[in-house]
């Protein structure tokens, strides 16, 4: 197992070395200029300089780009040009925030998604069926933004249950942290859970099909046994890949979840520094990104193994 994670981590090298070379790149290519943003137009020439010569920005675009490749391996991201904080350091105070967000997401979406998928496949073209189909094209269809929007009208301005946004830290009050999450881990969770049920049925109807279910059946088994013990675990292979996919998709969809919902987290962090052109903040947080969509993926390969002992990872 162990060589297994060797070799792929090491097949990966090159996908984040593309990675970084195209975030490079189009931060880089971002309209502005970045010593003009910071001092202002009214800065002398020799004053704006000085800036780019400091931050290396007078240096040529190949030379800045090995520079900050040497120093990403080595663990430093370089410093915010708002803040002069260690990029890293201002990720990893966000990152508990959207780890949270994502954890809540996740767990909001297989609490909908795992009932709603192995009562559709048993119950068939029944109303509940049909009623979960419904909530799959739903869910597909409402952009992120737009669904947060009507929870936010609907149960914090309307209802008055749920704050409209805002964050209480985990360890401030368990009440307030969960109460400020729900709105955001519905609104992140919701389409995921749309495809995992989807997913879910598909594999349910596949696996009941299957003549070790029909033995099971033939034993005298119930139908709970069956399902519970026999046909889920072989259903879940899909769906694990799916949700480990989509653990890439909700990293990202976190910036927005966390903008709208003014979630102090990598994602807001992120929106913050595109529209205050603070370029290291910025490559930072993209290539955070791309490692944990790659982490999560090699996870999955990982998992395979329990659910189906039929495949062997060598």
């Amino acid at each position: 197992m162990l060589k297994l994670v060797g070799r792929r981590l090491l097949a990966t090298i090159p996908l984040l070395f593309f990675v970084s070379l195209v975030v490079f790149s189009l931060v880089h290519t971002l309209p502005g200029d970045p010593a003009v943003l910071f001092l202002g137009e009214e800065a002398d020439a020799e004053t704006l300089a000085r800036f780019r010569a400091r931050l290396g920005f007078d240096r040529s675009w190949l030379v800045q780009y090995g520079e900050w490749l040497g120093k990403a391996l080595r663990g430093d991201l370089g410093r915010s040009l708002r803040t002069n904080q260690p990029v890293t350091e201002a990720i990893l105070q966000r990152l508990p925030v959207t780890l949270e967000l994502m954890v809540a997401a996740l767990l909001v979406s297989l609490a909908i998604a795992v009932p709603m998928g192995i009562v559709s496949a048993i119950r068939r073209n029944s109303g509940v069926d049909l009623a979960s189909t419904l909530f799959a094209l739903v869910g597909f269809s409402l952009p992120n933004f737009w669904l947060g929007i009507i929870l936010i009208y609907v149960f914090a301005l309307v209802l008055r249950w749920l704050p409209p946004s805002g964050w209480v830290p985990l360890l401030a009050s368990l009440g307030d942290n969960a109460r400020s999450l729900i709105l955001p881990a519905v609104t992140l969770g919701t389409a995921l859970a749309a495809l995992v049920a989807r997913q879910l049925r598909s594999g349910m109807l596949e696996v009941l099909r299957q003549d070790y279910v029909r033995t099971a059946e033939a034993k005298g088994l119930s139908r709970r046994q069956v399902v519970g013990k026999h046909a889920l675990k072989n259903a879940l292979i899909p769906v694990v890949t799916v949700v480990g996919l989509q653990i890439g998709g909700l990293l990202g969809n976190t910036i927005i979840t966390e903008t709208l919902f003014a979630l102090p987290g990598v994602g807001r962090l992120m929106i913050d520094s595109i529209f205050s052109r603070d370029f290291f903040v910025v490559q930072g947080v993209i290539l955070f990104l791309a490692v944990g969509y790659v982490l999560s993926n090699l996870l999955v390969d990982l998992l395979y193994s329990y659910l189906d002992p039929r495949i062997r990872l060598h």
